[in-house]
């Protein structure tokens, strides 16, 4: 494993960890959902973080090592967008 593997791998636990910290806070616009639109939402913000992830990992091990500064720039976004949920700032 090189190091953008790596880095990639423990940003996408982080990734999937602030996904999970989002959904499991109980935001007033996601609360007003139904059920199945919230179940929907989860899944399918699971299966793109999943997507994301793992073609950024395909990308460094192929021998693209600049996709680790990508994702990173990506996570740190990601991060802003949960902390400003998780806040109550948006």
């Amino acid at each position: 494993m090189t190091w953008a593997t790596t880095i990639i791998f423990l940003l996408g636990i982080a990734n999937f960890a602030v996904n999970a910290a989002v959904f499991g806070h109980g935001h007033p616009m996601f609360a007003r959902l139904p059920r199945s639109s919230q179940t929907l939402a989860r899944r399918a913000a699971l299966v793109s973080e999943f997507a994301v992830l793992f073609f950024a990992l395909l990308l460094s091990v192929k021998g693209w090592p600049g996709y680790a500064y990508a994702y990173a720039a990506y996570t740190a976004v990601n991060g802003g967008a949960a902390w400003l949920i998780l806040t109550g700032r948006v």
